[in-house]
């Protein structure tokens, strides 16, 4: 087998793509073979050190992948040889094959393709968890997804459709605004152009969005924040834009409004049956055609640092994936 091996987390530019011997999985363990892996922006974060998760070294990174079991460990009922499967499993997906634990593999159901199904969990996981568990968001509501170009942005559009909500995107170009609109959106604007607090006092009739969906953070934050409605919910994704904003604690106070931690990945470990129950409903969605993940393009796995170098320059809309022949 070959992977691309972290030997020393300082950067992209580290990583080699290294032949390894072929492992063979332990108790409650299955060996893939990958057919494709998506770029996460953890996947950047983990192999430059700042991710929240430290794997031991060396690491092969790549946290979502999916492709065809091999061979499964002792104790491995409910998984065969020859079943095609998505797994996000935190490392382990930038290669071509792989050991991940039984317990974390989705058994893929007839023509779920596994470029889509590669880029499937994370973000769908994520999106469903934010909006509909922490955000408590209902029809007829009006959720502002920020970033609403990347692969989280394009599921928790999709997502919120589905549920019957009004959407509001903010990407950062006019292309990109109409990716959102493709994809859903009721409507959408560049938050690059005019200000902010403008675009949503006009696109929401001065009340505000009920539920933010902020997976970017940075100066964006607080002018949002500001524009929220009476009663209304932040949810905090993430920080893709780096900086982590401070939030004068007067303003939940005056709005009434709730600010939202969103960890799925906590969650799937804490309440496992849970999680579970959503994964099933979202791959339900999927097959229903309710949701399918945007792919912005394919690249051979090979070509790993072109693929970091794409997302780094913010170029991606929707998800870009990684195959191997």
């Amino acid at each position: 087998m070959h992977a691309w091996l972290c030997e020393n987390p300082v950067g992209v530019e580290a990583l080699r793509w290294t032949e390894r011997p072929t492992p063979e999985p332990g108790a409650g363990e299955v060996r893939i073979r990958i057919a494709a892996a998506s770029l996460n922006f953890p996947d950047l974060l983990i192999v430059q050190n700042k991710y929240q998760m430290k794997p031991e070294l060396p690491f092969v990174p790549g946290a979502e992948y999916a492709g065809t079991i091999e061979a499964v460990g002792e104790g491995v009922t409910h998984l065969q040889v020859g079943q095609r499967v998505a797994c996000l499993s935190g490392t382990g997906g930038f290669a071509t094959h792989t050991l991940a634990p039984a317990a974390l593999c989705v058994p893929l159901p007839e023509g779920f393709d596994l470029v889509s199904a590669a880029a499937f969990i994370m973000t769908y996981a994520t999106s469903h968890h934010a909006l509909l568990d922490r955000g408590q968001l209902k029809a007829g509501e009006t959720v502002l997804i920020l970033g609403a170009a990347g692969g989280v942005g394009t599921a928790a559009i999709q997502i919120a459709k589905a549920a019957g909500a009004r959407v509001i995107a903010a990407a950062s170009s006019a292309d990109k605004c109409q990716l959102c609109r493709d994809e859903g959106a009721d409507e959408a604007f560049d938050y690059t152009q005019g200000d902010v607090r403008a675009h949503l006092k006009a696109l929401t009739q001065g009340q505000g969005p009920d539920v933010v969906y902020d997976p970017v953070g940075g100066e964006l934050a607080e002018p949002v924040f500001r524009s929220i409605a009476w009663r209304g919910r932040y949810l905090v994704i993430g920080f893709a834009a780096g900086p982590i904003p401070a939030l004068p604690w007067n303003l939940p106070l005056l709005k009434g409004a709730s600010v939202v931690g969103v960890f799925w990945g906590d969650f799937a470990r804490r309440e496992p049956k849970a999680n579970a129950r959503m994964l099933a409903e979202l791959v339900q969605w999927q097959q229903a055609g309710k949701v399918r993940p945007v792919i912005d393009s394919t690249l051979p796995m090979t070509d790993l640092p072109k693929a970091y170098a794409r997302m780094g320059s913010r170029q991606v809309k929707g998800k870009l994936v990684l195959v191997n022949p």
